[in-house]
């Protein structure tokens, strides 16, 4: 059977029940307990797996989604100290910033779009959608949910500009969002795109939870940290430095993101060693 695992086909998906994609086998509802020691983890596994339904998460985002939850599983499902001075720089760059902008996958619309609205609200960031599984019918699926989540209008379905140094559609952006900011914000990017974006002269801010990734060595602030915690707690920071540009300076100054990261991958050792040791 030939299809489309992007998106679903009208005369064939299922009516009953869930499925990945057309093709597959249909999932029964799952109901979890609240008292279960792993519960906002696997309700967002049901987000995702129902995300890809909706056209929003591409089928092979689930793989990188499940790369992700290895890693912070490995980190003890925690903001650590490393990442949370790694979320202060990141506001201090984007309040400092002239020209800010966030752009957004279909990972982070399904996981974080409220909350990548309310950062982009106080940080003055247009919001860029740009995936790598692109069709027309994906991209405005992905548009019109971003709009509908945050109540803000984003850059992306004219996308009149290319980044240099990709070779592929990934290449694709805007002149007034991407192409013309200084700084910005790529969630769950691939490493593509950030070398292309820092050999650009872009000062960028990955969020990203495996340290030893292209993307979180290319960036000039990387935040190893799962999605839905370190958006609010960028936003809690830049709402703290709008104002205080000096404060702000100095949280940036003092940010050392080759360190960070080797601090935590010391941190990922440790835990993985712990275990033995007892």
């Amino acid at each position: 059977m030939i299809f489309n695992p992007i998106i679903p086909s009208p005369k064939s998906a299922p009516v009953a029940g869930r499925t990945l994609y057309v093709g597959a086998c249909p999932l029964p509802p799952v109901k979890i307990s609240k008292d279960h020691p792993r519960y906002r983890s696997l309700v967002t596994r049901e987000r995702m797996a129902a995300m890809v339904e909706e056209g929003i998460v591409a089928p092979t985002g689930l793989i990188a989604h499940g790369r992700g939850e290895a890693f912070d599983y490995l980190l003890g499902e925690r903001t650590v100290p490393e990442a949370e001075a790694a979320e202060a720089a990141a506001a201090a760059l984007l309040v400092l910033a002239e020209r800010p902008v966030i752009t957004v996958n279909g990972n982070t619309a399904a996981l974080a779009a409220k909350e990548v609205g309310e950062l982009a609200r106080v940080v003055g960031a247009p919001i860029e959608v740009n995936l790598f599984h692109r069709t027309d019918q994906r991209m405005e699926r992905v548009c019109a949910f971003v709009e509908k989540e945050t109540g803000l209008k984003v850059l992306g379905r004219d996308q009149d500009a290319t980044l240099a140094g990709i070779a592929s559609d990934r290449a694709r952006c805007t002149s007034q969002g991407l192409l013309a900011a200084d700084v910005v914000l790529i969630p769950l990017e691939d490493g593509d795109r950030a070398e292309a974006m820092a050999r650009a002269g872009k000062r960028v801010i990955a969020i990203d939870l495996n340290p030893l990734s292209r993307t979180a060595l290319a960036a000039e602030v990387t935040v190893v940290d799962e999605l839905t915690r370190a958006v609010p707690n960028i936003t809690a920071w830049a709402k703290r430095f709008r104002g205080r540009p000096e404060e702000a300076q100095g949280t940036l100054a003092s940010f050392d993101n080759a360190e960070g990261l080797r601090a935590v991958r010391e941190r990922i050792c440790r835990g993985l060693e712990a275990p033995l040791r007892q």
